[in-house]
């Protein structure tokens, strides 16, 4: 299976897509939580960054937490990126966009109700803003990564033939 996925992946894609939707998830975690919850923006990364550094990070206001959070948050961007182009490889940009938003569903639900059992703090952070930023996060990978999976080409080269 790894094989297939070497062969069958066009790894600037899962990068470039990963990068897009990391720095979407980012954003509106940081407009929205800042305007509808008046929590600071640096709160999230700081709690990306707890998941190296522990929960004492989070009260830590100098810039270590925000560069080591933000490095975690792109790391997680870029497997979960790879996930979920895995799933909808070759299905086209409409499914990657509504297969990707379903897949930031389940990693929500797995994000806040799995992952607490390891690290209970996290369910503070439970909001919509969150769960929203799930979905475009799923969305925009999905998508990004099929506008420039170079896989697709051929096939969409023989639909307009046929």
């Amino acid at each position: 299976m790894l094989e297939s996925i070497q062969k069958n992946v066009t790894w600037r894609a899962v990068l470039i897509a990963a990068i897009a939707a990391g720095t979407v998830f980012m954003a509106v975690n940081i407009v929205l939580t800042t305007l509808f919850f008046q929590i600071s923006p640096t709160l999230l990364v700081r709690y990306t960054a707890s998941l190296v550094m522990g929960s004492g990070v989070l009260t830590d206001t100098s810039a270590l937490p925000l560069v080591i959070g933000m490095g975690v948050h792109y790391g997680l961007s870029l497997l979960l990126t790879l996930v979920i182009t895995i799933v909808i490889h070759r299905w086209g940009l409409l499914m990657g966009v509504v297969g990707g938003g379903i897949l930031g569903i389940a990693i929500y639900f797995i994000d806040l109700y799995a992952l607490t059992t390891f690290f209970p703090w996290f369910f503070a952070i439970n909001n919509t803003a969150l769960f929203l930023s799930h979905v475009l996060f799923g969305m925009v990978a999905g998508g990004v990564y099929e506008l420039f999976d170079h896989f697709d080409l051929p096939f969409l080269a023989q639909e307009k033939v046929t």
